[in-house]
């Protein structure tokens, strides 16, 4: 556990539960946050304990106002309710994603890195009061925590294999802005489920596709990845990929990564090709050797959106607007 200097009077501690046991595969990727969040007092004050995934522990002195996100998957739930995030590791290409740049342009997020690169120095020329770091992804500086710890608490959330609304609960107790947290989650589930209201699935079942084509990998969502259960709560029944298919070392919740091939023997009626438009979802529906595939002989391929692989309050907005203005009665 790192320590840091706290205020004469210390108010008692909470302990923040890490998002990862909270995640179930095939859970509804609507949030009751009042029964799934971790059991922390609303009401409890500072210094707060928050438990990382692998069990250690980081102590949180007083409320941030000055966080600083290394990951580039957690920015856009940060934003969301309003963190104050000052600065944030950006994606490979060294920019934000687009669809929270322009909220970050506005709030003067400074853009610390691309992915997979790190700047001690930049880090402490914010002096953050928090810096947040995911567990795992391109985005991950797990090797550098005691580096980091150094500058200022630092706190690991695990994003893989659950849905931002789980995400932004736990991010919503380390930063003391649990009831901004909970009104953007419900705000949202509360569109989801107007949404669902509006638009008629089609017959069958549904699956996610990342589409590379011939000789790579092509991964499929799992019926545990955000983008599933987000289709899922809009009435959708999402293909579970087959498991042994997966190539890679581990196998993870959101997605099997597989060998072109094994798209020829998907079932489902409708196909979503994620990070594409309906014209780059083409692709697919044109290759000859998945002629034969029910989605492709249907005429039922579509594009998730170009912004849905990393799935945070903005991009899953613009999938459930996209969703809606394709299916709607």
């Amino acid at each position: 556990m790192v320590h840091y200097p706290s205020p004469a009077r210390i108010l008692a501690g909470i302990t923040v539960t890490a998002l990862a046991a909270l995640a179930t595969v095939g859970c509804s990727s609507t949030s009751d946050t009042g029964s799934t969040g971790p059991a922390v007092s609303q009401e409890a004050g500072w210094p707060r304990t928050f438990t990382n995934p692998d069990g250690s522990t980081t102590e949180i002195p007083n409320k941030p106002e000055a966080i600083v996100s290394t990951s580039v998957s957690v920015t856009g739930t940060l934003l969301a309710f309003d963190a104050p995030v000052v600065a944030s590791g950006s994606g490979a290409t060294g920019e934000f994603f687009a669809q929270w740049a322009e909220v970050a342009d506005e709030r003067d997020v400074a853009n610390l890195w691309p992915a997979g690169k790190i700047d001690l120095e930049a880090v402490y020329a914010h002096a953050p009061d928090l810096v947040i770091v995911s567990a795992s992804g391109a985005d991950s500086l797990v090797d550098q925590i005691g580096e980091l710890r150094e500058i200022a608490p630092t706190i690991v959330v695990d994003y893989g294999g659950q849905t931002w609304q789980e995400l932004a609960v736990t991010l919503g107790q380390a930063t003391g802005l649990v009831a901004e947290a909970e009104q953007t989650v419900s705000a949202f589930d509360d569109s989801v489920r107007e949404a669902a209201s509006k638009i008629q699935a089609p017959d069958g079942s549904a699956n996610v596709i990342s589409f590379n084509g011939a000789g790579e990998s092509n991964p499929i969502a799992r019926r545990g990845s955000a983008q599933a259960r987000l289709l899922s709560d809009l009435g959708f029944t999402l293909e579970d990929p087959n498991p042994e298919w997966n190539t890679r070392s581990q196998l993870r919740e959101d997605f099997v990564w597989t060998a072109y091939e094994n798209l020829t023997t998907l079932t489902a009626e409708t196909t979503f090709i994620l990070s594409k438009d309906d014209a780059g979802a083409q692709a697919f529906a044109v290759d000859p050797v998945l002629a034969n595939v029910p989605s492709v002989q249907q005429g039922q391929v579509y594009g998730l959106g170009p912004n849905s692989f990393r799935v945070d309050p903005y991009s899953a907005t613009e999938i459930v607007d996209g969703v809606v203005a394709r299916f709607a009665e």
